[in-house]
């Protein structure tokens, strides 16, 4: 263990070599952390006081071993300084990883000056040992310092992040947004705002999500559960591969401005899904347009129904039964008798019978075509 008297003429010689042992770290940072040699040029000043610090601690270390962890007179504020580089490492987008990696560089020069001037002192060699240790250990305690603060900026952005990303996909399905106001909070929510978008409802989030990358915004609006999936006209059979499994129902590729009625849709969709009218893993929304136009109002598909099919409302329900089938068959089939036959699986015979029956019922109804239109919309959705 060295003298007092050595650990003081160490401190000393150390102490005076300072300034150029922070020019040699940064000249050793300049080729491969340009930024941060820049950062030393700029912030010397409060880099000396750390620096003296250090050397402060690690005389401290050399004297009384590593297992002395107390705190020294103003190291909180250089905890804080450290802290902020790493926080500041966020900020810029820098990789943690590479910050580390500069601190290690700084480390081992000055190390070299450490040694140079232990040896120029006299120390033994368990002594220079020791000093090594001290030193790579505060180094390793400024790492960590920075760790803190970059993991904390991290959080803080993340969680920053999140709060725009709700406000932006609650303006989205507002339909009562700006553009220059979307374009804002999208900024400010770090997402890129694409040419098309497609609104994904889905009875497991979860899941959802993480068949899905990061550029998903998660919707979580009462119940309304799902993401907005951001230039969905790629892969159709990818997305579907994707979502396989999941119940899940793809609205229609829309401008970011029209997503807000497009949802309309997908809500509908996602319903008739849920009703069994929708068949699908997963359901695409442009695939049943007309289902979904059709039972987009229930209350009016029925007063349609009640309509266009009076004249069959007072028949015995299986009289009413097999007369509807028939009429739907023959309007789907364009009035082609054999079709009808193959389809009912009945003799062509029972079909000209069931017309002639539907011709007393209907009258010249069945001539016009806008009411055959309605019998359809009536008949092939129910």
């Amino acid at each position: 263990m060295p003298h007092e008297l050595d650990t003081h003429r160490l401190e000393e010689r150390i102490a005076e070599r300072l300034p150029d042992l922070l020019l040699d770290v940064r000249d050793q940072l300049r080729a491969g952390w340009p930024d941060y040699a820049e950062f030393l040029d700029e912030d010397l000043e409060a880099i000396r006081d750390g620096a003296s610090l250090f050397l402060h601690r690690l005389m401290v270390m050399a004297t009384n071993g590593l297992s002395d962890a107390s705190p020294l007179e103003d190291e909180q504020a250089v905890q804080v300084v450290f802290e902020q580089i790493g926080e500041r490492q966020w900020e810029l987008g820098h990789d943690l990883t590479r910050l580390l990696t500069a601190y290690q560089v700084g480390a081992r020069v000055a190390w070299r000056h450490v040694a140079q001037t232990a040896a120029e002192v006299g120390l033994a060699a368990d002594e220079i040992g020791l000093l090594a240790e001290s030193v790579f250990d505060f180094v390793n305690h400024l790492s960590r310092a920075s760790t803190t603060g970059f993991v904390r900026a991290q959080r803080a952005d993340s969680r920053a992040r999140d709060r725009y990303r709700v406000e932006l996909v609650e303006q989205l399905l507002s339909g009562r947004s700006t553009m220059a106001s979307i374009r804002a909070t999208a900024d400010r929510a770090r997402w890129r705002l694409p040419s098309q978008v497609a609104l994904v409802l889905c009875d497991d989030e979860t899941q959802l999500l993480s068949r899905l990358d990061g550029t998903a915004l998660p919707v979580r609006q009462g119940d309304l559960v799902g993401a907005i999936i951001p230039d969905p006209s790629g892969d159709r059979d990818r997305l579907r591969r994707s979502l396989r499994g999941l119940s899940c129902v793809v609205g229609i590729r829309v401008g970011v401005e029209m997503l807000a009625r497009s949802a309309e849709l997908t809500q509908v969709a996602f319903g008739l899904r849920g009703d069994g009218v929708l068949l699908g893993d997963p359901v695409f929304v442009e695939d049943h347009l007309d289902t979904i136009i059709v039972h987009r109002d229930d209350r009016l598909l029925a007063f349609l129904r009640a309509q266009v099919l009076q004249p069959l409302a007072d028949l015995p329900k299986g009289s009413r039964q097999r007369l509807s089938e028939t009429l739907v068959s023959w309007l789907r089939n364009l009035g082609d008798r054999a079709a009808v036959a193959a389809e009912l699986h009945v003799h062509p015979q029972t079909v000209s019978y069931r017309l002639s029956r539907l011709r007393e019922l209907f009258g010249d109804t069945l001539d016009s075509p806008r009411e055959r239109a309605r019998l359809m919309l009536a008949l092939n959705w129910s």
